[in-house]
């Protein structure tokens, strides 16, 4: 039995990166458990890795709704005793027809700013005894470039695409450097990860440029398994950190 654990959120499709993350973990050893919104959805894959001979755990859990991120916390307290990964991996769907601030969805906005940057957010704060309890835990935020639009305001000249989904990445940048401030003093440390345009909605159709979602989980596990002298507070993209 491994003594390394990782907790993945947004982990309930096949095809997702959330999945290929997990895959991933689990190659290299660590119990990991999949969270996901609907717990049936996260079973199945779970199945899928102990029958493949991993240590694999569905778990449910709502980032929108604070007592599930609480019961999961508790539930997960009573499983193990540290927490050595968290990979806050869930998001929601962006809108990509919405090109202007001033035409965004408040409730689509509320849903991704929950999803994507207070969710993370409470779940640190709720599995931070287990990370503390680790040797040298690592947090990785799945973050997107399409922040960049928010931080260098390429807005005011150029269309704003998905303007919730954009915000709430952004939020989820400055979130990452402000949790590795506040553990500086900790052995955890805290990035961010673009995953770069990855293939995980079959529905959608594919561009040729477009990575594999193993080839993007890749680069997230990279950084949940920094070393020692690794960085933190950074943003990664194509396993480079961005100015």
């Amino acid at each position: 039995m491994t003594d390394r654990t990782a907790v993945i959120t947004g982990v309930g499709r096949r095809a997702g990166l959330g999945f290929a993350v997990a895959q991933e973990l689990c190659d290299q050893g660590f119990h990991v458990f999949l969270t996901a919104r609907d717990l049936e959805a996260a079973e199945p894959l779970a199945a899928q890795l102990r029958a493949e001979g991993h240590e694999a755990t569905a778990l449910r859990l709502d980032l929108s709704a604070p007592t599930s991120v609480r019961e999961a916390a508790d539930d997960l307290a009573r499983r193990i005793g540290q927490l050595d990964v968290l990979v806050n991996n869930a998001s929601a769907m962006p809108d990509f027809q919405t090109l202007s601030a001033l035409d965004a969805d408040m409730d689509h906005v509320r849903t991704h700013l929950e999803v994507s940057a207070l969710g993370p957010w409470a779940l640190t704060q709720a599995l931070l005894p287990l990370l503390t309890s680790a040797p040298a835990a690592r947090i990785v935020n799945v973050s997107s470039l399409s922040a960049q639009q928010i931080a260098t305001g390429l807005d005011l000249g150029a269309p704003l695409r998905s303007p919730g989904y954009s915000m709430a990445k952004y939020m989820l940048n400055a979130l990452t450097e402000v949790l590795a401030r506040a553990l500086a003093d900790t052995s955890i440390l805290v990035n961010a990860v673009d995953p770069g345009n990855t293939a995980t909605h079959p529905e959608r159709g594919y561009d040729e440029t477009d990575r594999t979602a193993a080839e993007s989980a890749r680069d997230i596990v990279r950084a949940a398994t920094l070393g020692p002298d690794g960085p933190t507070g950074q943003l990664f993209s194509n396993g480079r950190p961005l100015a």
